[in-house]
C-alpha cells in the first residue's frame, strides 16, 4: 500500500483521516458524475467484457486499486453511467416487444431505473454490507470491514450479466424464434434456461467479490444458494412455470 502522513503516534494525521472517510470518498465519487471527460469508459467497458468471460480479473483490479489508493470501492462512476445507459436501452426495448405506448414506456422506464436497479440494489448492496460485517469478518476492526461503495459494487458487477440476459438478449426470444411468452416447453425451457444462466452469474459474481476481500471468512455460504436454483428450476419445467411471461405481464401491470 502506498505510505500516508502520520503522526508521531504513528496514526494518520488530520488531513489524512479526513481524506479517507467514507463521506470524503462519496463526495469524490459524486463530483466526477459531473465531468465525463474524467470518466475512463474504455477501463469501464473492459470490466463489463470480463464480467462475462473472466470476472476474477476484474476483482484483481479492485485489490490493486486498494493498494494504490487505499480503498476498495470504485473512485470512478464510468461503469454505473454505462450501466445505465444499457439499462436505458434496453427497457426501451422491453417496450417496443411489448407493444407499449410511448407514455407506458416511459413509465417503465423510470420504474426500472428507480426502483429495480437503485432502490433494490440499496436494498440489497445494504443487507450485503451488513450480513458480511457482522458474520463474515475474520477479526471485527474499523481497519478490516467490507465498505458499503465496495457492496454497491459487487451488485453493480453482478446486476451487470443478469441485466444484458434477461433484458436483451431474452428480447430476441420473447416474440420470434422459440416464442418465450407461449405455453410451449420449448419456450420456458429457452426462457427458463435464460433465468438460470442470468441469476447463476449473479450468485457467483457476487461470491467473487466478497471472496476477494482477504478479511472476510466463510465467503463459500454465498454458493450455497445454487442449490435452491436448481431445485427450482426443475421444479418450473416440471410444473409449466414460465418466467419470462411473468415478467412481461409483471412489466405491463405496472404501467397500466
Amino acid at each position: 500500500m502506498l505510505p500516508t502522513t502520520a503522526s508521531q503516534n504513528g496514526s494518520l494525521s488530520a488531513r489524512d483521516a479526513a481524506r479517507h472517510t467514507a463521506g470524503a470518498k462519496r463526495y469524490k465519487y459524486l463530483r466526477r458524475l459531473l465531468h465525463f471527460k474524467a470518466m475512463d469508459f474504455e477501463f469501464a467497458m473492459w470490466q463489463m467484457l470480463y464480467l462475462f468471460t473472466s470476472p476474477q480479473r476484474v476483482y484483481r483490479n479492485f485489490h490493486y486499486r486498494k493498494q494504490t489508493k487505499d480503498q476498495w470501492a470504485r473512485d470512478d462512476p464510468a461503469f454505473l453511467v454505462l450501466l445505465s445507459v444499457w439499462l436505458c436501452v434496453s427497457t426501451l426495448g422491453f417496450g417496443l416487444v411489448l407493444d407499449m405506448g410511448f407514455v407506458e414506456t416511459l413509465k417503465l422506464l423510470l420504474w426500472v431505473v428507480f426502483i429495480d436497479c437503485i432502490g433494490v440494489g440499496l436494498l440489497i448492496s445494504t443487507l450485503m454490507w451488513f450480513v458480511t460485517n457482522k458474520y463474515l469478518l475474520k477479526q471485527p476492526s474499523k481497519d478490516f470491514d467490507v465498505e458499503w461503495g465496495y457492496a454497491f459494487d459487487v451488485h453493480l458487477n453482478a446486476f451487470y450479466p443478469l441485466l444484458v440476459i434477461l433484458h436483451f438478449l431474452q428480447l430476441f426470444f420473447i416474440n420470434h424464434i422459440v416464442m418465450i411468452k407461449s405455453d410451449w416447453f420449448l419456450g420456458y425451457f429457452v426462457g427458463n434456461s435464460l433465468w438460470l444462466i442470468a441469476i447463476g452469474y449473479y450468485l457467483y459474481i457476487t461470491f467473487l467479490g466478497y471472496n476477494a476481500l482477504p478479511h472476510l471468512k466463510n465467503t463459500v455460504v454465498l454458493l450455497y444458494p445454487f442449490a435452491l436454483l436448481g431445485v427450482l428450476y426443475i421444479l418450473s419445467l416440471s410444473l409449466g412455470w414460465n418466467f419470462t411471461k411473468g415478467l412481461c405481464w409483471f412489466y405491463k401491470y405496472r404501467v397500466q
